[in-house]
């Protein structure tokens, strides 16, 4: 019951420890490893940017802007779906969410290529 006491008291007066060490199970015994989610971080993104590369390797010259766009959209949903999974969140949501900032980036960027005439 003390030590239930004191960890009342502990938290009370460090929120930012007890958010820490109890949302993301940074403590002194499990640190934060910032070098190893540079390393995973870098890793998705190469993953995430080979995968329309296949669909380039794989689809007919005339149909490669569309089978880029597509493919990045279907990547994009997969992968956060499986990001949301790992962290326990809303799967459905999450790639719904993921998928829809997707396309709009890439209606934006296509609507500036055009805009200054250097769309391909």
């Amino acid at each position: 019951m003390l030590a239930a006491q004191v960890a009342t008291q502990l938290m009370a007066h460090d929120a930012l420890g007890a958010h820490a060490r109890d949302e993301l199970g940074i403590s002194e015994i499990l640190p934060a490893r910032p070098v190893q989610a540079a390393l995973a971080s870098a890793a998705t993104f190469a993953v995430g940017a080979a995968l329309p590369l296949v669909a380039v390797a794989l689809a007919p010259e005339a149909l490669r802007m569309w089978a880029v766009a597509l493919s990045s959209l279907v990547f994009l949903a997969l992968l956060g779906s499986l990001a949301a999974r790992a962290g326990g969140a809303a799967v459905i949501v999450a790639a719904v969410r993921v998928t829809f900032w997707g396309a709009l980036a890439m209606g934006i960027t296509a609507g500036v290529g055009a805009l200054f005439g250097v769309a391909v």
